[in-house]
């Protein structure tokens, strides 16, 4: 009996650390990295997370390499009524005990180039992150279901992409 009981709670401390999708390197925790669900015909798709600097120092969120024709850190900023998506080649700075919160409708990862193959809820998108000071962390984007009223779906067809 002790080993059921010690079993089902070693498989609920699993679930636990499953479900929390955190990475980490040197100062930089991030939480939850992910993407929802694109359109068959989408070209772009966005990558959203919680990042948040640990540290005593500044650090700074660089580039973003995974298996597409290109990825960037972007920003979302409206002109009226037209979302305008610019990339932000500085990167994303981190201070000292600051959580940057990546989603929709804001700062994001863009993935450009799909080509024909859509993100599919389930999937997971491998991507590295390169910080200033930490260094690179592998993770992976989970591709979620997008929920009815959400705005932030982040399939820029319509949107002006800028520099």
């Amino acid at each position: 009996m002790k080993l059921i009981t010690l079993t089902a709670a070693a498989l609920c401390s699993l679930a636990t650390t499953l479900s929390a999708h955190e990475y980490k390197v040197g100062d930089i925790v991030v939480d939850h990295p992910m993407a929802f669900e694109t359109a068959k015909t989408a070209q772009t798709g966005g990558g959203f997370m919680k990042i948040t600097n640990n540290g005593t120092t500044t650090d700074r969120l660089v580039a973003v390499t995974a298996a597409f024709p290109r990825v960037e850190i972007h920003t979302t900023e409206m002109d009226g009524d037209i979302a305008r998506m610019m990339q932000l080649e500085d990167g994303i700075t981190l201070q000292p005990g600051e959580t940057v919160t990546l989603m929709p409708g804001g700062l994001h990862i863009m993935f450009m180039g799909l080509g024909g193959d859509p993100f599919e809820v389930g999937e997971e998108i491998p991507a590295t992150l390169m910080f200033e000071n930490a260094g690179a962390l592998e993770i992976e984007f989970n591709v979620e279901e997008r929920k009815m009223g959400d705005h932030g779906t982040m399939d820029h067809s319509g949107h002006t992409m800028g520099n």
